[in-house]
């Protein structure tokens, strides 16, 4: 506007030579000019146009002007109060602004001004006062902010997404109270924030760190327990301030208050809990993102263990523990404010107490036995006792006893948690107490019905514990052992087996336990029989010699013990002396002699003698009023318990006690020593001496000199004198899951680890390994010689396993040559004992170090690289002068086959094959450099010419049939499919390459799978697959290569689940990323393999070949044992699980087998049918049917071998009619499914063929349509077979409701008898599935109605229907309805039989010659049901159910159900006809004894005249 009077104005001079303002020109035309709307937008857009040109965003928020101020910058808008109304005014001219800015640089508005937002909010968070709080001035600032970034999201100019990444770029300075701000205040969610950020991991510990800073600050401001607690009371005002995004309490938040800083930490917490915690009824389960739910569960995880390993260190305060007090503050029902429901609190405090019994279970029983003393209620540390408390209230008492119990069943667990948290539990809660006891009575009834010693174990760690918390909580451990074991009626008191098992679980607490607990078992035994007095005698002699060990004499044991004391046995005048006061007590409140005290006086005579009467004659001056202790000796006196002599000189020493003063016999001081850390400090000092001489690591006098003076002063620091004990030990046991040492160990061996280090690479700097003096060799033998080893390799478990992925270049250098050298002098050292760290029961040090390098994930893999590069370089040079095979002579050869696999895995370039004349140099020299570049030293090394040569030798072979492959990296197999496939079968999601689910638009991610992708073919095709069979390959034999492949993928589930890491127990085949991959190389495979075993069929070959599949499968089960225990049974059914998962995973083509010959071509089904009549129809069947997954399976291969026939509809007639007679449960199963089954079946065949389905599918459509059609009026006949027919109409009955079912089988009168007898047996089947369920009641009644309605129209025909209780395979008729019942139910047939007892025919018993032969049969088998303990399995759970609904049958225990059976067939018994009896002495023939009475009456009754009385005397003898 150049002519504009305004722009004149602005550039002219006023009367001074002044500019006018930008509001005073304004001003002026307002009050010159009407007001003209249309003018007024003309302007505007003028105005806009003017300030387009040199426009900067940034300073665009620094310097908008409204009407009060003379250029506010943004600093002062953020000031004022008005920040609402002055962002009202400018809000038009910012949109307007960033319009502009957006259109001219090709952006999109809601990324530029995300863009310029997140780096406003970046300067704010700038230079904070606190780590995680705002400042006063900071938080008006941010508020400023959050009201334009809302106005701005309010008109869809802003973008979230581009925000939340622009933010995180910062994330160093971004600060929490600022992103609880950005959420409260609806500008960008906290969940959608820590979605957006690239590293999980990062993002992760960011916020683990932050809300460690939040609870220091809570902690420091709330000291006292009770302050901390009102940081979190959803009744603080600051609560609600802080969570309301309209009332300004960003500036609220900023005062560190416990009550606005707790606001914030609960907000979180209660985002985490609803989170990472949902219930999967949760509809929003079905679109919340997995990631940010791992997020939620990692960071409560992290924070509880923190607070845990926080308490278990240092009871001093810290700020660690301030952190603790702060954040066990969240763990309150009240935190949640509503905000989160119900389920998922339980679920989070569930998850919580489980994380806190199974932190760190590094303690074994004996250890809890011999420490749990120290864990009562009043030693735990207050925070991890307020921490139970906040957690046991949440869960309630009998929910949290419950959770124990399972946890204590299922899981390794810390016992000192478990132990403290039982004490906890005792004593806060009352209520408690009697579950616990209840709690311990059943594990007491399991241990002594099963022989479990678990259930022992953990009897007596809870008994002894709650013990510890005195009598008004538990009785003592004396009265509880007597009314355990103390009467005829004790649990010991069944058998001699009990009485064994009991003696010999004491006799092995003998070692580890206290004193006072064997003089318990000692002066209270258990109530023997005298024929088996000779278990007891043994015991006690055995724990009389332990005491005499411990010199504890038996006499220590008081009159009145208290096991609640802290120490294991008093002194016996400390003893004597706590006796007296107590027997006095009971003397004042009864008047006569406690019973304690007369036995004593005749049983316990030296102790009564010697301690008790010295304590009671105590000289004192006597009373004017004799007292109750006075009272209490002339009572002995008179009852002659006192002798006379000893009575007399109490009586002249209490006359002379006024003349004497009593000595202080405990005056003494003790002198505290004058520099505790002296020994330490001289130990330091000498090895920063030996440093400095490592300038010169070539002169080997000077050094050895040095290190005898280490030697020196590490015994002082030890305490002991050096010697070789250690070394001439045969074995070390190590507890290496995870591994813990004592604070001095821990403090000399980080000391003589740190030296090590920096020596070697002090020395390195100067001269290469080879010319180096031995001194390694002596620093290495010097620990070894101070009896450290045990400490030292615990040491480098602990920096190996657990934290090697933290540790740097120079730690990671040290420790490799460390390893070295420990081999070096593997001769010298013990055997090591890991534990289930390894299968073999020790390990030299060499393999022991190899086993501690973990491949799991990402960062363990390089860290495992790195590791042996340097490891097998430092040996390389250290021995240059030796032949390159003496490696194996200071490295374990599982070692150099884990370098192979790690660097084939990671390095694509390294699978080349090397150069003939490649000669690099060993990497080692550059290794010790700040800049070393592991990847470019691991491909030198791996390129060696010398090295490839040394992987020539067989010991090194990674293909070789039995090479020990070490480490969980690869396993220890047999083959070389463990090694590189089992590898990455161990992969977590955050494995080595990229997490399980492949997020869109991540290229990193798509390129570690791809990566992954290529080294498993290239290990498949190019390494194992040609290598010969001699060197551990297949030879190209790509059938063998398939059947170890499914052979690992099966052993390597199988192990999964019995390894004792929780990562590794589930049973999900894609559980990993190694295992989507390995399984698709798998069905690659398979697909080849069928393809040219198709295309080598030989024309007229009649025997069909067998597929490999079934074949690994048949020779695996071969291998188990039958089920004859739940153990074997639970092994064999995981085995069928896995199986039937990995053939889910391959080509349905696999179920029908290989074509047989002939035209058409057909199916041969044989070993699948004889799979499911062997293990599915068992395993994976409920009811009558298989699962849908397996079914559908069937008929999609049924659909592909059809479509390779010229004849598809005869093909699939042919074998679904073979279905009927050989594997009719896979017909029922269609039945079941086929709602499902239809619309594919349908949709594909018409796609394919054009025609309708196959006869046989016809059959099973129309026997759906008259099952469905049923009760109506225009139902059509039941097709044939009958029993397909029957089938479907009792899966249509079961989904009617109970009272449905009578008028649904009204038209069952007029069906044909053979579909009502196949109709009465799927409905037995189908009430025994109810019985094993166990969990609906409603399920089993209809399943009883709909058999009492088949079996009454079968009675009104008159049709027999007990041939179903006796069906044999020959049987012509009903035999094929064998394979339709898993043999459990066949064996509880007896079961079904007589719980339809009241639905029998009144005539039916007499009318039929073969009932009674039925009926004694049945009566038969259910006595050995129970006899072997099946019906446990049944009828206690079920009883209970229905007995709450009211139903008569099976109400009570299984011997009401036999007694039922019992009576009915002996009032059955007289009224059947003596032809009923016919061939009874066969059918009783060695099973007469399972009820002599029923027999005899039987017998008699089968010779006796028909006017037999059964209740005459019956004949016995």
């Amino acid at each position: 506007m150049p002519g504009s009077p305004a722009r004149g104005a602005a550039m002219g001079g006023g009367p001074r030579g002044l500019r006018k303002s930008w509001t005073e020109l304004l001003a002026g035309r307002v009050k010159k000019q009407k007001y003209d709307p249309e003018r007024e937008q003309k302007l505007k857009d003028s105005a806009l146009k003017l300030l387009r040109y040199h426009q900067n965003m940034h300073d665009l928020l620094l310097e908008v002007e409204e009407p009060r101020c003379k250029m506010v910058r943004l600093g002062e808008l953020i000031g004022c109060d008005g920040a609402e109304t002055s962002s009202d005014r400018s809000a038009p001219f910012i949109r307007s602004a960033f319009r502009d800015q957006a259109l001219r640089l090709g952006v999109p508005v809601g990324v530029l001004s995300a863009s310029v937002f997140a780096h406003s909010v970046q300067q704010v968070c700038l230079e904070p006062s606190h780590p995680v709080l705002l400042s006063p001035e900071q938080s008006k600032k941010l508020s400023c902010l959050l009201v334009i970034a809302r106005h701005l999201l309010a008109h869809n100019m802003f973008s979230r997404l581009t925000f939340c990444q622009e933010l995180w770029k910062a994330q160093n300075s971004l600060l929490l109270e600022a992103v609880w701000c950005l959420h409260t205040h609806g500008v960008v969610s906290l969940q959608e924030l820590l979605q957006s950020h690239p590293d999980t991991e990062a993002m992760t510990m960011w916020l683990f760190k932050s809300l460690r800073f939040l609870c220091e600050q809570i902690g420091a401001s709330c000291p006292s327990s009770g302050a901390v607690g009102a940081a979190s009371c959803p009744s603080s005002g600051a609560v609600g301030a802080a969570s309301c995004p309209s009332s300004g309490a960003v500036g609220a938040a900023s005062c560190p208050s416990s009550g606005a800083v707790g606001a914030v930490l609960s907000g979180i917490v209660q985002m985490l809990i609803s989170r990472g915690f949902q219930e999967s009824s949760d509809p929003r389960r079905l679109v919340e993102p997995e990631k940010m739910s791992q997020v939620a569960t990692d960071v409560l995880q992290r924070m509880l263990a923190f607070s845990l390993d926080t308490l278990d260190a240092a009871p001093q305060t810290t700020l660690g523990h301030q952190a603790v007090s702060g954040w066990i503050t969240v763990y309150s029902g009240h935190t949640c404010c509503g905000m989160v429901s119900e389920d998922s609190l339980k679920s989070f405090f569930s998850h919580t107490l489980t994380q806190i019994l199974t932190h760190k279970p590094v303690l074994k029983v004996s250890d809890a036995i011999q420490m749990q003393k120290e864990w009562s209620f009043a030693k735990t540390h207050p925070l991890l006792t307020d921490l139970y408390c906040r957690v046991l209230v949440t869960l309630g008492p009998e929910e949290s006893v419950g959770r124990l119990q399972e946890v204590l069943e299922m899981q390794e667990v810390n016992w000192q948690h478990v132990l403290s948290c039982v004490s906890t539990l005792v004593v806060c809660f009352p209520e408690a107490q009697q579950l616990v006891k209840d709690w311990v009575a059943s594990l007491m009834a399991r241990a002594f019905e099963s022989y479990h010693l678990d259930s022992m174990v953990t009897v007596f760690l809870i008994v002894r514990q709650a013990t510890l918390e005195g009598p008004y909580v538990f009785p003592s451990y004396a009265d509880w052992f007597k009314e355990s074991f103390g009467s005829s009626h004790g649990y010991h008191s069944c058998s001699k087996k009990t009485l064994v098992f009991l003696f010999k679980f004491l006799s092995d607490l003998v070692p580890w336990e206290a004193p006072r607990y064997m003089q318990v078992h000692i002066f209270h035994p258990p109530l023997v029989p005298s024929k088996y007095h000779s278990l007891l005698t043994d015991y006690i002699s055995l724990a009389k010699t332990r005491l005499a060990d411990l010199k504890v004499s038996l006499e220590n044991v008081g009159l009145y013990e208290d096991l609640s004391s802290p120490g294991d046995i008093a002194e016996r005048e400390s003893q004597a002396v706590q006796d007296v006061k107590k027997a006095i007590m009971v003397f004042e409140q009864t008047g006569k002699i406690p019973m304690p005290v007369l036995e004593a006086s005749i049983f316990r005579r030296p102790y009564y003698v010697s301690h008790f009467l010295p304590a009671l004659l105590a000289p004192r001056v006597l009373p004017k009023v004799p007292d109750s202790r006075a009272a209490f000796i002339e009572t002995l006196k008179r009852a002659d318990k006192i002798p006379s002599s000893s009575y007399d000189a109490y009586r002249k020493a209490c006359a002379t006690a006024k003349e004497k003063q009593p000595e202080n016999a405990t005056s003494g001081q003790r002198t505290e020593p004058d520099c505790a850390e002296q020994p330490l400090g001289l130990l330091t000092a000498a090895l920063e001496e030996l440093r400095a001489l490592m300038t010169d690591p070539t002169h080997y006098s000077v050094i050895s000199a040095q290190v005898s003076v280490v030697s020196e002063r590490l015994s002082a620091a030890l305490g002991h004198s050096s010697d070789d004990g250690s070394l001439r030990r045969s074995k070390i046991q190590l507890s290496v899951l995870p591994p813990t040492l004592q604070t001095q160990e821990q403090e000399v061996v980080d000391l003589l680890l740190t030296a090590f280090c920096q020596n070697l690479m002090a020395a390195s700097s100067f001269v290469s390994p080879e010319r180096q003096s031995p001194w390694a060799v002596l620093f290495v033998r010097t620990l070894c010689g101070h009896m450290l080893l045990p400490a030292i390799l615990t040491r480098l478990c602990q920096l190996l396993c657990h934290q090697g992925p933290s540790l740097s270049a120079p730690h990671i250098l040290g420790l490799a040559a460390l390893a070295v050298h420990l081999g070096e002098c593997r001769s010298m050292l013990p055997e090591v004992d890991p534990g289930v760290l390894a299968p073999a029961s020790s390990l030299c040090v060499p393999d022991f170090l190899n086993i501690l390098l973990t491949c799991r994930t990402r960062d363990s893999l390089l860290f495992c690289m790195k590791f042996c590069t340097a490891a097998i370089s430092y040996c390389i040079c250290k021995f240059s002068a030796q032949p390159p095979a003496s490696l194996h002579n200071c490295l374990s050869p599982g070692l150099i086959k884990k370098f192979q696999f790690v660097v084939l895995r990671l390095f694509p370039e390294a699978r080349a094959p090397c150069g003939p004349e490649h000669t690099a140099c060993v990497p080692w020299r550059p290794l010790y450099l700040p800049s070393a570049d592991w990847q470019s030293a691991a491909l030198s090394l791996w390129r060696w010419d010398s090295f490839q040569e040394l992987l020539k030798e067989k010991e090194f072979y990674t293909t070789t049939p039995h090479s020990p492959v070490g480490s969980q990296a690869a396993g220890a197999g047999s083959r070389v499919a463990q090694h590189w496939h089992c590898a990455p079968l161990r992969e977590t999601t955050s494995g080595c390459y990229g997490p399980l689910v492949i997020k869109c638009g991540s290229a990193l991610t798509s390129a570690f799978h791809y990566r992954r992708h290529d080294f498993h073919q290239w290990a498949i095709y190019e390494r194992y697959f040609p290598a010969p069979a001699a060197l551990g390959g297949c030879g190209g034999d790509l059938e063998a290569a398939c059947t170890v492949l499914v052979s690992e993928l099966m052993d390597f589930y199988q192990s999964s689940r019995s390894y004792k890491h929780s990562e590794d127990s589930d049973l999900v085949l894609g559980g990993r990323t190694g295992n989507e991959d390995i399984l698709s190389r798998l069905q690659e495979m398979a697909v080849d393999l069928e393809l040219d075993q198709g295309s080598a069929v030989p024309h007229g070959c009649s025997t069909p070949q067998s597929h490999f599949l079934f074949r690994v499968f048949r020779s695996r089960l071969q291998a188990l044992a039958r089920a004859d225990s739940m153990a074997t049974s639970l092994r064999r059914q995981q085995e069928v699980l896995i199986y039937k998962r990995i053939l889910l995973r391959l080509p349905p083509s696999v179920l029908v087998g290989s074509p047989q010959a002939g035209q058409p071509m057909s199916p041969n089904c044989e070993e699948f049918f004889n799979l499911v009549n062997s293990e599915l129809r068992n395993f994976c069947c409920h009811g009558s049917v298989l699962t849908y997954d397996i079914t559908t399976h069937f008929f999609r291969g049924l659909l592909s071998m059809c479509l390779r026939s010229q004849d598809p509809a005869l093909v699939a007639n042919r074998t679904l009619t073979e279905c009927q007679t050989k594997c009719p449960v896979i017909l029922t199963s269609a039945l079941l499914w086929w709602s499902r089954l239809e619309p594919v079946l349908c949709s594909r065949w018409k796609t394919c063929y054009q025609s309708t389905l196959p006869r046989e599918l016809q059959r099973l459509q129309e026997a759906r349509e008259f099952a469905s059609n049923f009760a109506s009026d225009s139902a059509s006949p039941a097709p044939s077979p009958a029993w397909i027919s029957a089938a479907a109409l009792h899966f249509a009955t079961r989904d009617l409701r109970k009272e449905n079912v009578s008028a649904h089988l009204k038209r069952l009168d007029c069906e044909r008898e053979e579909l009502l007898t196949a109709l009465l047996f799927f409905s037995l089947m189908d009430l025994l599935s109810s019985y094993l369920n166990q969990r609906d009641t409603a399920e089993y009644l209809t399943a009883m109605d709909i058999c009492a309605e088949v079996l009454m129209c079968l009675e009104r025909r008159k049709v027999s229907w007990l041939m179903l209780f006796q069906l044999a395979e020959t049987d012509a008729k009903l035999g094929h309805l064998l394979h339709l019942a898993p043999d459990q139910h066949s064996r509880l047939l007896p079961l079904a039989f007589y719980s339809l007892l009241s639905y029998f025919g009144e005539g039916a018993a007499v009318r039929e010659e073969a009932f009674l032969r039925v009926a004694v049969d049945m009566y038969l088998k259910l006595v050995q049901l129970f006899v072997d303990g099946e019906t446990s399995i049944v009828l206690p759970q079920a009883s209970r159910s229905l007995k709450l609904q009211g139903h008569s049958e099976l109400q009570g225990s299984p011997i009401q159900l036999m007694t039922k059976a019992r009576v009915f067939l002996l009032q059955l018994i007289p009224q059947c006809p003596t032809e009923c009896f016919a061939n009874m002495t066969e059918l009783l023939a060695g099973r007469g004894d399972c009820d002599p009475e029923v027999s005899n009456a039987l017998r008699q009754r089968q010779q006796a005249d028909p006017h037999f009385d059964l209740y005459q005397e019956p004949q016995l003898f």
